[in-house]
C-alpha cells in the first residue's frame, strides 16, 4: 500500500524531474548548452527556459500568485513563435538554470501555501475545462516537466555520452559501446527488409 498520497507523490515526483532537467545542463558551455540538436531546434537551453514559464504559468498566475521576475519572451512577440524554447544572445545559461530554479522554488511556495485542494484557473485552457485545482496542475507540470527532462537526458547523451543518473550501473564506457554495437548488429539485419 501507497504510504503517502498521491498528490504529495506528484509534488516528491515533480522536484525529482527538476533535479533531473538541472543534471542534464550541468558543466557544459554555452555552445553546448545552445546548439540546436534536432531539426526543430531542440536545445538543452531552451527547453528550461520553456520550463519556466511552465512553472510561473501554472503554479503562479494559475494559481493567483504570479512569478515576481518579469518573463519578457512571454509578451515580445517579435521574436516569433517558440520564442521559449531558445536563449537569446543576451540570456546567459547562468541567468536561465537560476531563473529555472527561482520558478520552481516560486512554485514550490505557492503550493506550501495554498494546499492541494486550492482552486485554480488556466486563462489559456477552453472555458468550459479551465477550473481546475492545485494538485490537477501539479500533476500537469509534473508530465511536462518529465517529458523535457527525457529529452533533456538524450540530448544530454548525443553531447557527450552522459547518460541518466543510473548510467554506471549497468557498466562503464566499454561495456555501453559494446552493448550499442550488439544492438546495431541485430538491426542491420532488418535494414534491407523492409520491416
Amino acid at each position: 500500500m501507497p504510504t503517502t498520497p498521491i498528490r504529495q507523490d506528484d509534488h516528491g515526483y515533480l522536484q525529482e524531474s527538476r533535479q533531473t532537467v538541472l543534471g542534464c545542463v550541468e558543466g557544459l558551455g554555452a555552445y553546448e548548452l545552445r546548439h540546436p540538436m534536432t531539426p526543430t531546434g531542440t536545445n538543452l537551453l531552451g527547453v528550461v527556459k520553456h520550463l519556466i514559464g511552465i512553472e510561473a504559468g501554472y503554479l503562479g498566475v494559475c494559481l493567483g500568485h504570479p512569478f515576481e521576475q518579469p518573463l519578457p519572451w512571454i509578451a515580445d512577440e517579435s521574436l516569433g513563435p517558440n520564442r521559449d524554447m531558445w536563449a537569446t544572445a543576451d540570456e546567459s545559461g547562468d541567468y536561465i538554470v537560476e531563473l529555472y530554479q527561482r520558478a520552481c522554488a516560486h512554485s514550490d511556495a505557492v503550493l506550501a501555501e495554498v494546499g492541494p485542494a486550492a482552486e485554480a484557473s488556466v486563462p489559456w485552457w477552453p472555458e468550459e475545462v479551465r477550473v481546475t485545482t492545485a494538485a490537477g496542475l501539479v500533476a500537469r507540470v509534473l508530465k511536462d516537466t518529465s517529458m523535457h527532462a527525457g529529452q533533456l537526458q538524450i540530448l544530454r547523451e548525443l553531447i557527450d555520452s552522459r547518460a541518466g543518473t543510473d548510467w554506471s550501473d549497468a557498466g562503464d564506457r566499454d561495456w555501453w559501446r559494446d552493448y550499442t554495437a550488439r544492438l546495431e548488429e541485430v538491426a542491420l539485419r532488418f535494414r534491407s527488409s523492409g520491416e
